[in-house]
């Protein structure tokens, strides 16, 4: 294995097309596995006339008596094609930025390290974001009202009758500026979390792996879920007013949804902080860290299986 890793680090391709093809494994295992949370968060994010009234458990439970059991799927193939290279570029990203930033600096700090993990996301958000419109406006689509019929059906119609490029990049403002501590506080938690509990629990989450250690599954989910819930936590408004900008065609008086300023405004004018700026935080929680959790628990493993260097030190 030590072999393997010197052969990555003299050929820098090889270590990035392994890095691209491990993050983008790792972005579509986790986003399938919380798909059905991620429908009724943009149901719910958006007040669906349907499922307007309604909590996580009655949505799921309304979702499928309407639209059968793969009506919680709807949108993921969208999901499927944006989040492999959006997840591949992340960590990619996040791999190269990490490079610069300590060969510039000469020394590791918390304020690189949260830059590292901002300066990835906001370059996977947007090399891929018109994806990400195209799948929210299929998830939030109900029986009966179908305007999109597919991915290319979708991104034909933006281009041609709803803002052409602008319309594709609808609410990328509140998306690049919740990235900014979504992105640096997930990654730069997990890297604390991994790098602390190495050090001070190795017998109990350290696994041995070529020259040194690597968490054990279970701490990898740990980290990553906790991860999550306070990089989630932190961003949340900004991701909700990301989801009604996306929609907005969609939603009564679309022109409240004009700015990302207007957007946040006007949600906290008609639902307020909990119903409005937070709505949906319930099943984010209960989406987030396990979505993170399984993101790098399986960057991590494939990186093992790919012969790279997983160790803490690295």
């Amino acid at each position: 294995m030590a072999e393997a890793n010197l052969q990555s680090t003299k050929n820098p391709y090889l270590h990035i097309a392994k890095t691209f093809l491990a993050g983008g494994v790792a972005g579509c295992c986790a986003k399938t596995a919380i798909a059905p949370l991620d429908r009724v968060k943009i149901l719910l994010q958006a007040h669906k006339v349907h499922y307007n009234n309604l909590g996580v458990m009655s949505t799921l439970t309304q979702v499928v008596k309407i639209e059968g059991f793969l009506g919680l799927y709807k949108g993921n193939g969208a999901q499927m094609v944006r989040i492999f290279p959006y997840s591949a570029v992340q960590f990619v990203a996040y791999e190269q930025y990490r490079k610069v930033l300590r060969h510039t600096l000469g020394f590791q700090s918390t304020a690189s390290k949260l830059a590292e993990g901002s300066l990835a996301g906001m370059t996977a958000v947007i090399t891929t974001y018109p994806l990400d419109v195209v799948r929210a406006r299929l998830a939030f689509q109900s029986l009966g009202e179908i305007q999109y019929r597919g991915i290319v059906h979708t991104l034909n119609r933006i281009l041609t009758k709803e803002g052409g490029l602008k319309g594709m990049y609808r609410g990328i403002t509140p998306t690049l500026l919740g990235m900014i501590p979504y992105a640096g506080i997930s990654f730069y938690v997990f890297e604390v979390l991994k790098k602390f509990c190495l050090k001070s629990f190795p017998n109990v989450t350290g696994t041995p792996y070529a020259d040194g250690l690597t968490l054990t599954m279970p701490a990898k989910l740990f980290c990553g879920a906790l991860a999550g819930a306070m990089a989630q936590t932190v961003s949340y408004p900004l991701d909700v007013a990301r989801r009604n900008m996306q929609l907005s065609t969609l939603l009564p008086n679309a022109e409240k949804y004009s700015s990302c300023y207007q957007t946040l405004r006007t949600i906290y004018m008609e639902h307020g902080i909990y119903k409005g700026l937070y709505r949906g935080l319930t099943v984010n929680y209960m989406r987030v860290p396990p979505m993170v959790a399984v993101s790098f628990t399986v960057y991590e493993t494939m990186r093992q299986l790919l012969h790279m260097d997983v160790s803490v030190d690295r």
